[in-house]
């Protein structure tokens, strides 16, 4: 891991966590068998100090690319605003990097679908448990387990 560039943007944990935990989508960057980058969008939630996704049992490229190569990036952006007359942008974002894994665990399973539902379908969260039943094994939940977190602005 290199130092950040732009010290003087450097955020507080605080703040860092802020913007992991308040995302409403983050981009997760893994790599394939032959080293090709991929990054996809989307939607997490942040529980137990570990960022939470869900995904078919059908597997796919996360699926596929996690289980060669389980160290990944996850990026979370936050605010922003264009600043054209400055020709630059105000932002926040939050990068967690460490390894994923297949939650196997049915309770962790179900809390983090639990979280889900808290943080997506507040008002649905009844229905939301319907479906997380009807779902079944085939709505897998991938942990990511964060060795490092680092967050960045310009404020």
């Amino acid at each position: 891991m290199t130092d950040m560039r732009r010290a003087d943007r450097l955020m507080s944990e605080e703040d860092t966590l802020r913007v992991l935990k308040e995302g409403e989508y983050g981009i997760l960057a893994t790599v394939d068998e032959e080293i090709h980058p991929y990054g996809v969008p989307l939607s997490y939630v942040y529980a137990d100090g570990c960022v939470y996704f869900h995904s078919t049992s059908a597997g796919g490229s996360k699926y596929n690319n996690i289980k060669y190569n389980n160290s990944v990036c996850f990026t979370v952006v936050g605010k922003t605003k264009v600043l054209p007359d400055k020709f630059g942008t105000l932002y926040e974002s939050a990068m967690a990097f460490g390894e994923a894994e297949l939650v196997s665990d049915e309770e962790e399973r179900l809390m983090a679908f639990r979280e889900f539902l808290k943080k997506y379908c507040a008002e649905f969260i009844c229905e939301g448990e319907k479906h997380i039943k009807a779902a079944g094994p085939k709505a897998m939940v991938i942990k990511i387990t964060i060795k490092n977190l680092t967050g960045k602005h310009r404020v």
